[in-house]
């Protein structure tokens, strides 16, 4: 290889490939003069190293104070000339002044360095700074957005607020430069125009788009890079687009349209740039490099891992040999020390293709199958396990309603022998039906009573009325109407969520969290006559099981429960996830109580719900809280759901309280809540500032407020409602509120628990001795000096003697000891219960 320019290049060189050539730059500092040097190499096969091919260098500045800096290298096109040119962008910066002046620098075909855009700032650019086309340099400082470019000739600030932003280049005709964001919160939008919306901004005409045609909402927060493969506008409100991101999940998302297609789980963290490797018939690779010297391929087809590497110093695609086809220079850092560029690097395609120097082998290295198969094949075992557990239970319950009638049979048999009457139940109550009909006199009586009672026996399967599903926010709350029997009540009663990832069917158990509300019975049952014709007679149906609704409104045994799932929304989209089944689970009241270690679990599939992220996310309840429908009420108890639950006791002992109730309503924003008139909703500003607020006056003095909203929201509308209060007010929390009711279950469960042990010890230890005291209290009392008083108190020393001899090793009665231990024990389950309880908090009060 040649001699080097300078030793200043390959101290620390700054890369970039162009039309098959390595470009280096670096900054050479003399006595006077500060100097961009360059050098452009290419390969050669025969020899299987880069060679020169050109050098040069430039002046930047000669002021012996200035500090020359390379920013960022990029090759960009130039609009006016047309073509792709490597773009340097280098700061100066005086150690008099403050400010930063920044050249951006082009290298023309005849290798000269040209300057192109010139600036001066206030402040230095960090490490957020992008160079595109025009080219345009563009960057971001104190939440804002900034470019220059050489059409606008001047430092410009993008207008609008944008919050975790993206910049991306759209291979449109007119408008390619574009950011993609979260509109800031503080913003005043219209109803129609969302605060959290997805917008995206053309950096040249200033024209705003819909942004979730390129990216979907929720992904804003966590896409590192980007890059978009295609786009095209169908009209002036559609665009088609394909875009690959990687995300700070430690994933790379292929999206359609702003729908997630495909998603590949990447072996490092802090993803930085993502490439496309074009093979020709092979297919196509994307690139993605990391933070800390990481890189990654990835097949486009399959969306498979292809190999990865480490040490890696700059990645770069471009045709190196001259082939047609794309190749990626994999340049490793020097661990030894030689100085020279280029002299420990790969060239593959993973097709064939493999060059390397300064590596131990040329083939690449082939990563194991991630750990992420071991977890995902647990998932499935679980999610298989609760499917069978419920199949399970139905062969069981079928199994037991044969074996009933079996017996039924057996007695009925018998007692035909015997000339016996015989005393059936009625079918319904066993969960049958006929396997034929009965006369028309009788069918026609069962009608009538059918009609006139419709009360078959209640199921103690819990009933199903409705699911649902709401987005709150950056959550999803899953909600199940319940209608169980009252006389066999369930406990413990929680919702799993199991999502399909990928394009693979294996489930997967989403980490959820649950809360039950009771709720009040339907006012009228509706009544629905099913229609019925005389003439036509049906074949009889085979005998079996008839689906009991237990849940009849009109049934007095019967009590309605709402079972809701919070969730983070971000996993179930990360995964590629459609739809989702809910399970519940739950145990029997009178099974609550029994061996912790050994409960009788139930399971019970809900149904499923989709996801759908283009759906308008805003609840019915915040657009108009006066509508009096089912749906509002699901939205109100995912609200409830989802936002922080706080009860405080107010009490005011000199005066009696104000119109609070009144003084509630009179705040900005504040509605009541017309399927629910106990409760207020106060929506200022946002989804963060909604709050449920419920006013119970308990005397004219003390009362009782319900808040549920964020920690904040709740200090600060508290603040306020000092200040409107005397101020001999007092406003304390009342525990056991959102979570705390079953530490305090728990807490007296051992207060009992450790009371009854040391009652029962005492029992034991003092029942015999006051046995003893009361049957000589029985006795007569000699005389003193007596021969038979004196007898009497050396017997009374033997027993003193005997009491502390049985004191400490007492002899205990079995049946006292057995009643004693039975009654220990059953306080014992009863605390071990309240801990499982306080443990999982599946059922909140």
């Amino acid at each position: 290889m040649e001699s080097l320019l300078t030793e200043d290049l390959y101290r620390n060189p700054h890369r970039l490939s162009l039309h098959g050539k390595i470009i280096l730059f670096s900054c050479k500092r003399a006595s006077a003069v500060s100097e961009l040097i360059f050098r452009s190499v290419s390969f050669e096969r025969e020899d299987n190293a880069f060679l020169k091919a050109a050098d040069g260098a430039a002046v930047i500045s000669r002021k012996r104070s200035a500090h020359v800096d390379i920013v960022k290298c990029k090759c960009a096109l130039n609009v006016q000339r047309r073509v792709t040119t490597p773009c340097i962008l280098v700061t100066k910066k005086s150690e008099k002044g403050g400010s930063f002046q920044y050249s951006l620098l082009t290298l023309s075909s005849s290798n000269r360095l040209e300057p192109c855009i010139e600036f001066k700032l206030p402040y230095p650019i960090g490490e957020d700074v992008s160079i595109l086309r025009g080219p345009t340099v563009l960057w971001r400082h104190a939440g804002n957005v900034f470019y220059a470019s050489l059409q606008a000739g001047e430092v410009r600030q993008i207008p609008i607020q944008l919050s975790h932003s993206v910049v991306a280049e759209l291979p449109l005709h007119k408008e390619q430069v574009c950011i993609l964001g979260l509109q800031n919160i503080s913003e005043q939008c219209s109803e129609s125009q969302p605060t959290n919306q997805t917008l995206g901004y053309f950096v040249k005409s200033g024209h705003t788009f819909d942004g979730t045609m390129i990216l979907p909402h929720p992904y804003i927060g966590i896409i590192r890079c980007i890059l978009v493969l295609s786009a095209e506008k169908v009209d002036d409100s559609v665009m088609k687009s394909a875009v690959v991101a990687a995300t700070s999940k430690q994933q790379l998302v292929y999206y359609e349209d702003g729908i997630v297609k495909d998603v590949c789980q990447l072996p490092f963290e802090q993803p930085e740039n993502i490439q496309v490797v074009h093979t020709g018939r092979h297919g196509s690779l994307f690139v993605t490099s990391f933070q800390q010297g990481h890189v990654c391929a990835i097949w486009k087809e399959t969306f498979q891992i292809a190999s990865h590497w480490s040490n890696v110093s700059s990645v770069h695609v471009d045709d190196f040999l001259g082939c047609g086809t794309d190749q990626m220079l994999l340049v490793f850092e020097d661990h030894g020390g030689t100085g020279q560029p280029l002299e420990n690097f790969l060239l593959t395609d993973l097709c064939g293709i493999s060059y390397s120097r300064g590596q131990d082998s040329e083939a690449p290295n082939t990563p194991p199958p991630p750990p992420e198969n071991y977890l995902l094949t647990l998932r499935a075992l679980e999610s298989r396990l609760q499917s069978g557990l419920t199949v399970l239970q139905e062969l069981q319950h079928e199994v037991r309603v044969k074996d009933r009638v079996l017996q039924q049979s057996v007695h009925a048999l018998t007692d035909g022998v015997s000339e016996r009457e015989t005393v059936l139940t009625q079918p319904e109550q066993e969960g049958l039906i006929a396997l034929w009909d009965c006369d028309d006199d009788e069918s026609k009586d069962e009608a009538l009573d059918d009609k006139t009672q419709d009360m078959p026996a209640v199921s103690s399967e819990p009933q199903v009325d409705k699911l649902w599903h709401r987005i709150t926010e950056e959550r999803m709350v899953v909600g199940v109407i319940l209608t169980t029997d009252s006389s066999v009540p369930v406990a413990s009663v929680s919702l799993s969520v199991l999502t399909e990832t990928g394009q693979s069917s294996t489930p997967a158990v989403i980490q959820t969290q649950s809360q039950v509300f009771w709720l009040p019975p339907p006012s009228s049952p509706s009544s629905s006559s099913p229609s019925s014709s005389a003439s036509t007679f049906s074949e009889p149906a085979a005998k079996r099981s008839k689906q009991h609704n237990a849940g009849r409104p009109n049934d007095l045994n019967t009590c309605r429960l709402a079972v809701t799932a919070v969730t983070k929304l971000t996993p179930l989209l990360n995964s590629g996830c459609v739809k989702c089944r809910v399970m519940l689970h739950y145990v029997h009241r009178q099974d609550a109580f029994a061996l912790v270690s050994n409960p009788t679990p139930f399971v019970l599939h809900c149904g499923q719900v989709a996801l759908d992220i283009h759906s308008d996310f805003q609840t019915r309840l915040l657009k108009n809280p006066e509508l009096k429908t089912d749906e509002v009420k699901e939205d109100l108890l995912s609200l409830m759901a989802v936002l922080d639950h706080r009860v405080f006791h107010i009490h005011s002992p000199d005066h009696s309280l104000g119109d609070i109730d009144g003084w509630i309503q009179k705040r900005v924003g504040c509605k009541r809540i017309e399927v629910s008139p106990q409760y207020l909703l106060l929506n200022s500003s946002g989804p963060s500032a909604l709050m449920l607020l419920h006013w119970h006056q308990i005397t004219p003095f003390q009362g009782e407020l319900s808040v549920h909203s964020s920690p904040l929201q709740t200090l600060q509308f508290l603040d306020s409602l000092l200040a409107y209060l005397p101020a001999a007010c007092s406003i304390q929390p009342v525990k056991g509120t959102r979570g705390q009711g079953a530490a305090q279950i728990f807490s007296s469960a051992l207060e009992k628990e450790v009371v009854s042990l040391r009652d029962c010890v005492s029992s034991l230890l003092c029942g015999e001795d006051e046995e003893e005291m009361n049957s000589l209290g029985l006795e007569e009392t000699p005389e003193p000096g007596s021969v038979k008083g004196l007898q009497r108190c050396r017997e009374a020393f033997q027993r003193d003697v005997e009491r502390s001899r049985r004191r400490l090793s007492p002899l205990v009665d079995v049946g006292r000891y057995r009643r004693l231990t039975q009654s220990m024990s059953k306080i014992q389950l009863e605390g071990d219960l309240a801990a499982l309880l306080d443990t999982q908090r599946t059922l909140l009060p």
